[in-house]
């Protein structure tokens, strides 16, 4: 299969351009123009070509896309542009600025320039700068042939880099970045305005109302200490961080905190009042993104963003400002992204997918029969917490054993359990607390083992040593450079480190890049299980998404789901087939029991 680098140069001022609107906005605007295009095939020298949109597109149909994998750096910009305007879709498309993500994380950076420096592939040039405000006939031809060669030069670095970067990606881990960019470069999802509109204005009535009921003075605001304490009150553990000028712990309520930004968007509309009310915004997330979504539904079917690798674990983020994977689960916005005449939605949910990889993981086997039996693992829990029969438990006491199972599994002390409960307005003492944690860590032993065997692997990736961890086979520790996954790729933690914290303790951290902030964030033998089980069931549900993306057309991947469309003379057969499918364990996975629940609708919220 042929290799086809390529990338595009198009028109931008200082108020159009995408550091002030989305991607999707930017390409689908009156505005757009393409400057130009250049094109290497497999090592061919490179081609530049600068013509009319219509001239442009017979250029392009020189080359055979449709046998090609397409390689750019940020896909997403350069397909949606080679879809959207000259209807191109390459057979498979490559995406150096998303393998750059999952193979460096945050060491080196994702730009271009930053990355050909750290491969030493040569240096980009810098001429875009100056075609700030130029429309193709504002370029002397002087002044284009001199972009021409800047836009060359960085399709000579982009093969270069994909050369460099290739031989850590698996075929599936590939395929994974193909379909993540045509969820948006392709889309298929429609946007029911009408929803939105009645949506938006439901949110604003309600937010002159909830801004009367909140009883907090601005003082209790803008004070941290007092701020953490209104949280709390409401159930939310205040988020904290490393301050980078004193180097110890301090609360996370800057606008620059994603944690703290996160809560505008938390379940509980009081919540989301109280942190816009401190960050000074007039609107939250619902709100802002509602607004997106009716805006834009006048410019065409939906478009996808998400970001392959985006998590430190690998899961997908939210890109464009959508973010897609903090819709809560009942929002109106779901009911108002529809699948297209004559198709239906399918989403199936690997169920407790972390609790049961953490069980078999930990190969605390009892735990691992119950799941792959069918049984009530939720009640068998709350049978050992309150000593009785499993007949016997009722509904508050199985709900305590499901918060216990899905929440405990990696080293939660008393008290955030607690305020865990206490956030589903269930209310149990300080001693009651404790009490279900140990009966939690006495019934399932080898989990805890898990945790105490973590803690000493940190120590060992600190040290640059290798050592075991887990089920034999399933993860490698390489010192430094991280855990090898299945996927072939790495769970990494630059610079890890031991420090002192403020009660004189030794305890170890690692860099975590947030935009621009390179922060300190705590590692320990519970949280690196909890790293590990994320990962592990990322790479299975990649897997499967692979494995289904065969056969349907998946539009969409929200955590452990995957949303697919189908024809709907063909709903009930596929609802079945998808639900096999993320029943089947990865080979690496042997004895690892899954299972999944599904549902279906014209609307991505009746599923």
């Amino acid at each position: 299969m042929n290799l086809i680098t390529y990338d595009f140069e198009a028109y931008y001022d200082k108020d159009y351009s995408l550091s002030k609107i989305t991607t999707e906005e930017y390409i689908r605007n009156p505005l757009f123009e393409a400057i130009g295009i250049a094109v290497q095939v497999n090592r061919d020298p490179v081609q530049w070509f600068s013509g009319t949109k219509e001239d442009t597109l017979a250029w392009l149909k020189q080359f055979d896309w449709a046998n090609s994998m397409a390689v750019a750096h940020n896909a997403v910009f350069d397909a949606a542009i080679l879809n959207w305007h000259f209807g191109i879709q390459p057979k498979h498309i490559a995406d150096t600025l998303s393998m750059a993500r999952a193979a460096h994380g945050t060491e080196v950076g994702g730009s271009l320039k930053v990355l050909a420096e750290h491969y030493q592939l040569g240096v980009k040039g810098t001429e875009v700068i100056a075609a700030l405000g130029k429309r193709r006939e504002d370029f002397s031809v002087e002044d284009l042939e001199r972009y021409g060669e800047y836009c060359k030069n960085d399709v000579a670095l982009t093969f270069d880099l994909f050369l460099c970067l290739s031989e850590a990606f698996n075929k599936s881990e590939m395929r994974l970045i193909d379909l993540t960019i045509r969820m948006f470069t392709e889309p298929k999802l429609v946007l029911h305005s009408i929803d939105l509109i009645a949506h938006l204005n439901n949110i604003k009535e309600r937010k002159v109302h909830l801004l009367s009921a909140l009883r907090f003075s601005k003082e209790d605001l803008m004070s941290n200490d007092r701020l953490a304490r209104v949280l709390t009150h409401m159930g939310v553990e205040p988020p904290t961080k490393i301050s980078p000028t004193t180097g110890k712990q301090t609360y996370a309520f800057a606008k620059t905190d994603e944690e703290f930004k996160a809560l505008l968007d938390h379940e509980d509309p009081l919540v989301q009042m109280t942190v816009a009310a401190r960050l000074g915004v007039k609107s939250t997330l619902e709100e802002t993104r509602t607004q997106r979504f009716i805006d834009l539904s006048g410019r065409g079917l939906m478009p996808v963003p998400l970001r392959y690798y985006a998590a430190h674990t690998g899961r997908w983020g939210g890109d464009d400002k959508i973010n897609l994977q903090n819709l809560p689960r009942t929002s109106p916005l779901k009911k108002a992204i529809l699948a297209p005449p004559g198709y239906m939605l399918i989403d199936s949910d690997s169920s407790q997918i972390e609790a049961r990889t953490l069980a078999w993981f930990a190969e605390q086997d009892d735990l691992v029969e119950a799941f792959a039996a069918g049984q009530d693992v939720y009640r068998i829990m709350a049978s050992s917490i309150y000593n009785k029969e499993e007949s016997l438990v009722d509904k508050g006491e199985r709900f305590v054993g499901k918060t216990t199972i899905l929440g405990c599994g990696y080293g939660m002390g008393w008290r955030k359990f607690q305020a865990q409960l206490n956030n589903f307005m269930v209310t149990i003492s300080d001693i009651e607390a404790e009490r279900v944690i140990n009966v939690y860590r006495e019934t399932y032993p080898k989990i805890k083992e898990l945790w105490d065997m973590a803690q000493k692997a940190i120590v060992a990736m600190e040290s640059d040593k290798t050592c075991d961890l887990g089920r034999a086979g399933v993860i490698e520790i390489y010192g430094k450079k991280g855990i090898k996954l299945p996927n072939g790729l790495f769970l990494k933690y630059p610079n890890l480190r031991k420090t002192v914290n403020d009660e004189g303790q030794y305890e170890y951290v690692y860099d975590t890049k947030r935009g621009k902030q390179v922060t300190a964030t705590k590692i320990y033998g519970g949280k690196l299980v909890e790293n590990i089980c994320q990962a592990l069931a990322r790479c299975i549900i990649g897997e499967q998404l692979v494995s289904i993306a065969d056969k349907y057309r998946v539009v969409l991947t929200v955590h452990d789901a995957i949303a697919c469309l189908v024809p709907e003379y063909e709903v009930l057969t596929a609802q079945v087939d998808i639900e096999n499918q993320m029943r089947i364990a990865p080979a690496w996975a042997a004895g690892l029991p899954l299972n999944c629940e599904s549902g279906t609708g014209k609307s991505y919220g009746d599923c």
